[in-house]
């Protein structure tokens, strides 16, 4: 999809700055490593910035193209999912059923003991760039800064299992963070909550559900490929259909 030709106006009427790239890469991908700092994004702009591959930690928006870790730099693929093409998978059934007896609540976002446990345990699982606390992702005023968020909650009698942030724009929303208690991995709870993600998106009317990013080299990312309607961000403003 091309880029809107009025989404400059946009931003900068909301007194959104937009950067242009730092350095140039091939003409295929240009070499972009960008930022800037904004407390209130009205639900338009914010359609507009993700439609650009921009993210957010609380008031601070970043993208970037490439990935430079402690291996060789990897290219980043920006991921959007165009709701009116997207159809349940077999798996993506079997996962829902798995978790029929889970009570999900769709709420406003917070910050208390009980998701900081949740987030202290489900941050084990991981090895490197591991961060402190939940805010480091949503900031110190989540929903309120820098725009609109939902959380997507998972009980299991009256247990938090698992949860994931959505944030929410006029015409898409975009999955910032999502966690899961690591005794309960069998569910597949990391695919549930996009699900249930994707089905609030839908029944709002939205457009696009954007999932991040993953790379075009195989990594642990790859599964938020594997939705229907999938779409990938080439960095010169156009969103093509993801090959199967």
């Amino acid at each position: 999809m091309d880029r809107d030709a009025n989404e400059p106006d946009q931003l900068h009427e909301a007194g959104v700055p937009w950067p242009v790239a730092t350095s140039a890469g091939p003409q295929s991908a240009p070499l972009l490593e960008e930022c800037f700092e904004c407390a209130a994004v009205p639900p338009e702009v914010m359609d507009a910035l993700w439609a650009e591959a921009w993210r957010h930690f609380g008031p601070l928006f970043v993208r970037y193209s490439m990935y430079f870790g402690d291996e060789l730099p990897l290219l980043v693929q920006p991921l959007r999912v165009v709701l009116a093409q997207f159809v349940l998978s077999h798996s993506h059934r079997r996962i829902l059923r798995r978790n029929a007896d889970l009570e999900v609540r769709c709420q406003p976002p917070r910050l208390d003991v009980e998701r900081e446990d949740l987030f202290h345990r489900h941050k084990r699982r991981f090895r490197r760039h591991v961060p402190d606390s939940l805010d480091q992702f949503l900031g110190p005023a989540p929903g309120v800064v820098p725009g609109e968020m939902i959380e997507v909650a998972a009980y299991r009698n009256d247990r938090l299992v698992a949860a994931s942030y959505l944030d929410v724009g006029r015409e898409g929303v975009s999955s910032l963070y999502g966690m899961f208690d690591p005794a309960f991995s069998r569910r597949s709870l990391g695919i549930a909550t996009m699900l249930w993600e994707l089905a609030y998106a839908r029944d709002r009317g939205c457009r696009f559900y954007y999932p991040g990013y993953a790379y075009h080299s195989p990594s642990p990312l790859d599964y938020k490929k594997q939705f229907a309607g999938c779409e990938w961000f080439d960095w010169q403003g156009h969103w093509l259909p993801l090959p199967k």
